[in-house]
């Protein structure tokens, strides 16, 4: 198995990026092609532990994101940057578009502003469209539609193998990454010195990308604290394969002002997802599912695209956001203090990551002062997940199929397990392959994947069945 050397502690990074969600990544990722020493931190034991493992895989255009805010200008330029580099690093774009739908005349009447936001926003592609026009674009929705805004450039993605593309790319260039490494205090004094479960280590900036930890690392490094995380939990159903056949489009209601409400969409994975809800909670570590709430989603699905009604139910789950005490990001530069701080980083960040990877460069200054000597992006092809192209098990050679619900094979697993960053635990093996998150949801394979990755996880399988995961 492949293993990244630690770097020696007396060295100096000059830059330390706290929490490997996918903000992490994609900001370890530009500041190594910008040319400076990386390292990022997780006290989990594996990237896209928190926040980042659960979310709609949406790539959104910013229609909707609120005119002239930093959100919009970021989701725009991460979009962007993603539709620039998916190709030569082998991630997946499902051009699915998406329906606004009004299923109520009091939300037919607010389409308009939406769409009017969506041009100011400078996404002109966006357009009011009748019922007969909706059901044309998606045959399979409800015949009680009263209205809908098209917006055809809203898509899917594999919301896992991007950020560990952009870590891999970072790594490549020589970013080193600690994982079960959780920063407990921080002192400046021209330079950071950061206390972690590591050890200490020096560094000469420090950027805090810490999701629903965000508010808690900006204390332990000293800052007075300006925002609060409030998180909010999101459940989510999904439905068998069967169900992608009912639908192609990602359907969005009318949103309100708390929340952008239940999303009906396909997924990269050739599932359909129903989801998020919106609940806050104090825990920021646990997200507990409620049956009645699943069940609720069930029913508003079925509501909206009838021919999901009798498909099963493959997985259940719910994630944290990390939302904040306002609805903004929380962006906090601290130049006399070489820091910065990527908060309150909610429903967006995936799109929205490789655009604040951006932000927080320009926020440093380094490369404007000529610290670094910027670097050619590394070949770095991400095994392809997505349903959309040929997939492993259909090319000559694969061996033995591990996981026969997602049809994952041996070739696919040991490649992970030997990869510059293999998985820390079952739940990054999960995300690197798919395997184990078919119908049975590991039933058959979850012994053969123990037997494969013996040794080889900080956490092993074995060890999370024992714990009820």
């Amino acid at each position: 198995m492949s293993m990244q050397q630690p770097h020696p502690r007396n060295d100096i990074f000059d830059v330390a990026i706290i929490g490997a969600g996918v903000v992490g990544c994609a900001v370890a990722r530009r500041f190594a092609l910008a040319g400076a020493k990386v390292v990022l931190l997780e006290k989990g034991s594996d990237i896209l532990s928190g926040a980042s493992k659960a979310n709609s895989a949406i790539l959104h255009t910013g229609f909707d994101a609120p005119k002239g805010s930093l959100e919009l200008a970021l989701v725009q330029a991460g979009r962007r940057e993603y539709l620039d580099i998916h190709a030569g690093m082998n991630l997946p774009l499902v051009e699915t578009g998406a329906l606004v739908c009004a299923w109520t005349q009091d939300e037919a009447a607010r389409l308009e502003a939406i769409a009017e936001q969506g041009r100011e926003n400078g996404v002109t592609s966006v357009r009011l469209v009748t019922p007969t026009e909706a059901l044309s674009i998606e045959p399979g929705l409800s015949d009680g539609l009263v209205a809908a805004l098209h917006v055809p450039d809203e898509h899917v993605i594999d919301p896992w193998s991007a950020p560990l593309g952009y870590v891999n790319q970072a790594i490549a260039l020589g970013a080193v990454v600690l994982r079960q490494c959780e920063v407990r205090a921080g002192s400046f004094d021209g330079e950071w010195r950061l206390e972690t479960s590591k050890g200490d280590l020096r560094t000469k900036f420090v950027i805090n990308a810490a999701g629903l930890f965000g508010d808690y690392v900006d204390t332990r490094l000293g800052f007075e604290p300006e925002f609060q995380i409030k998180p909010r939990k999101g459940q989510f159903i999904v439905l068998d394969k069967a169900a992608s056949r009912q639908l192609k489009t990602i359907i969005l209601p009318v949103p309100n002002e708390i929340t952008k409400g239940v999303v009906v969409c396909p997924t990269a994975f050739g599932n359909i997802l129903v989801g998020p809800t919106a609940e806050e909670q104090d825990d920021r570590n646990r997200a507990t599912v409620e049956h009645d709430t699943l069940e609720g989603l069930v029913a508003q699905g079925v509501k909206l695209v009838p021919g999901l009604a009798h498909i099963p139910v493959t997985a259940v789950y719910a994630g944290l956001r990390p939302a904040s005490d306002k609805k903004e990001y929380r962006v906090i530069a601290r130049p006399e203090l070489n820091a910065i701080t990527l908060g309150g980083i909610r429903s967006t960040g995936l799109s929205s990551a490789l655009g604040l990877a951006q932000h927080a460069l320009k926020l440093h200054g380094g490369s404007e002062r000529g610290e670094f000597a910027p670097r050619a992006a590394p070949d770095v092809r991400m095994p392809n997940l997505a349903e959309s192209r040929m997939r492993d098990w259909q090319a000559e050679g694969h061996g033995e199929i591990v996981c026969h619900c997602e049809m994952v094979t041996k070739r696919e697993i040991e490649a992970a397990l030997n990869s510059a960053l293999p998985p820390g635990d079952f739940g990054g093996l999960r995300r690197r392959t798919r395997a184990g998150m078919g119908r049975c949801q590991g039933f058959y394979c979850n012994s053969r994947l123990a037997e494969m990755s013996s040794g080889c996880l900080a956490n092993p399988l074995a060890i999370e069945q024992e714990g009820g995961k």
